[in-house]
């Protein structure tokens, strides 16, 4: 009897998962749309927060953690350094070692980012009934335990 119920919980898991896939996604493009028409790739704005999250990050460990090859990372970051959001300093404990930090413009930049997805959000949800409101709140808890690995 139990497998009955634990096959029946993995089916309504897999069609929750098909309904639930492509809103993710379209909520997604949405905000990658913010940062695009703020002139930024998703891609950079990645590579902000993960330096803005572990300052004196060296290439090589973002380029190991965002899993893509040092010579990519590497014109990714120079072209920040162009545009100011980020500089190369050298590490006081190995001068072969230089880490990467996130400038006042590159801050500012996430600030105003961030504010604009959120403001984008806040638009969309003050459209919802207090109903469907209450039910995005009710579902963040249990969305936010599925991003654990």
């Amino acid at each position: 009897m139990a497998r009955v119920k634990g096959s029946n919980v993995k089916t309504e898991a897999a069609a929750l998962a098909d309904q639930l896939r492509p809103v993710l996604q379209r909520l997604q493009r949405h905000l990658r749309r913010q940062n695009q028409a703020m002139g930024t790739s998703p891609l950079h704005m990645g590579l902000l927060n993960s330096i803005a999250q572990q300052e004196g990050l060296g290439i090589g460990e973002l380029a190991a953690q965002e899993k893509l090859r040092g010579p990519t990372i590497t014109a990714h970051i120079n072209q920040m350094a162009t545009e100011g959001w980020v500089e190369r300093r050298p590490s006081a404990d190995d001068k072969r070692r230089v880490g990467l930090f996130i400038t006042r413009k590159g801050r500012t930049l996430m600030t105003a980012m961030q504010q604009r997805r959120a403001d984008w959000l806040a638009v969309r949800l003050a459209d919802l009934s207090p109903e469907g409101r209450r039910a995005v709140a009710a579902a963040l808890a249990p969305l936010e335990a599925l991003c654990h690995d």
